[in-house]
């Protein structure tokens, strides 16, 4: 759906995107994650044909960006980080404003899919002015799939949002996953980059890693696993540490912690050295870094 090759945008003698060699899949959320001014919203800017690149190429559903930007936008969907409506229209006629734009051939049946879907028939007549931050950005998710595009970008899609309607976004995001749709989201919120993405990329300028959230967990921080012990001992240690697999283990009050190649795989083998070294086992469990760790780990090396 996405391919680019060294895609490079420069503003004056500012690089705010270098070097982007990136693939995106069909049917898949791709999370963009990096800081503030890492450069995430000039590359959207730059895959829906918004601007041109300094250098570099871009092919969007199969459409080379700087020769064909007219079938690039018409066949995405965009939520920006701060998405514009018309206040003082009501929000069935913004949906019906857009859905004509883009020459949708059922626009009242798509613009009532869209207000019943996203919680907001019951205003479609208010205007779009008094509607909430919340309200407003699920009329401007409506406004972006209002054509019924495969590739969907989007910018911050909870940013500022109460928890109720964040949740709302998600559910929603996760329901055009299940419907095969590809979605390239740049986000902050790392903990629902981890439950939404199929993969991510860490991008400050150019891209640091793509891979998915439990590939890069693993690859940074290894598999720690916690055998909680009704109590420990050094030869419990000495015991596991003669396995090949088993790596860093460390005593942490009544449990040892350690790093294991394949817990699925050599979890029974460690329980059966140590019940034979005479360890009473409570339970078994897996200490797991978070996506945050991850990010702060990448960003700041």
């Amino acid at each position: 759906m996405i391919h680019t090759e060294n895609l490079t945008k420069k503003f004056g003698d500012v690089v705010a995107v270098q070097d982007l060699s990136l693939d995106v899949r069909e049917g898949e959320v791709f999370g963009f994650l990096g800081p503030n001014g890492a450069g995430k919203t000039t590359t959207v800017r730059l895959l829906t044909s918004l601007i041109a690149p300094t250098s570099g190429t871009a092919v969007v559903n199969g459409f080379r960006s700087g020769t064909n930007d007219n079938d690039i936008r018409r066949t995405v969907g965009v939520l920006t980080e701060t998405p514009g409506m018309y206040d003082n229209l009501s929000a069935e006629y913004n949906l019906r404003l857009f859905a004509e734009l883009y020459e949708v051939k059922d626009v009242a049946g798509q613009v009532e899919k869209y207000l019943h879907m996203l919680g907001l028939w019951e205003r479609r007549n208010d205007p779009a002015g008094t509607f909430s931050k919340g309200m407003k950005q699920k009329l401007a998710i409506a406004r972006a799939m209002i054509h019924e595009p495969r590739l969907l970008f989007l910018d911050e899609p909870t940013s500022g949002l109460d928890p109720e309607a964040a949740r709302l976004v998600r559910d929603f995001i996760a329901e055009l996953r299940k419907e095969g749709r590809t979605i390239f989201m740049c986000t902050h919120n790392l903990d629902e980059a981890d439950r939404l993405c199929d993969r991510v990329g860490v991008f400050k300028t150019r891209v640091l890693v793509v891979d998915t959230p439990g590939n890069l967990r693993n690859s940074l921080f290894g598999r720690k696993v916690v055998f909680h012990l009704r109590e420990t001992s050094t030869g419990f240690v000495d015991a596991v540490q003669k396995l090949d697999h088993v790596r860093d283990v460390k005593i942490v009050d009544n449990k040892l912690v350690m790093t294991v190649d394949d817990p699925e795989v050599q979890n029974p083998e460690i329980v059966r050295v140590l019940v034979g070294a005479g360890a009473d086992i409570r339970f078994v469990g897996e200490l797991r870094h978070s996506l945050e760790d991850v990010y702060f780990q990448l960003v700041k090396a």
